[in-house]
């Protein structure tokens, strides 16, 4: 089976940073586009960001600015850079990948920023 592979998450303070890592394993065949998405307690889960396979990305507007999507095509790899963190962006953060058949999910990271 198709595997993604989170790390990364963990513990800041307000204004600290963090980045995330997500592998896809080779099994995911012609991937379109990784992201980004994140589910705070008693919150929908929400798009953060998304770049697809020819660079073009998108971002939530509530971390427009402080964070940056990138991607290695050739390692199916996406990270996440997360500067200028606020408590509001404690949330369970998950790696997304999709082709033209599936999309798939990792299993989840936590992100936990203090005040």
């Amino acid at each position: 089976q198709g595997q993604l592979v989170e790390s990364g998450g963990g513990l800041q303070q307000a204004g600290g940073s963090l980045r995330l890592s997500c592998a896809a394993s080779g099994s995911i065949f012609s991937i379109n586009a990784m992201g980004w998405y994140r589910q705070a307690p008693g919150k929908q889960r929400e798009m953060v960001a998304v770049i697809t396979s020819g660079g073009s990305t998108n971002y939530a507007d509530s971390v427009k600015g402080r964070f940056t999507i990138s991607r290695d095509n050739n390692k199916n790899t996406v990270y996440l850079q997360m500067n200028s963190l606020k408590p509001e962006d404690t949330a369970v953060y998950y790696c997304n990948a999709k082709n033209s058949l599936l999309g798939y999910w990792g299993q989840g990271t936590q992100v936990t920023v203090s005040s």
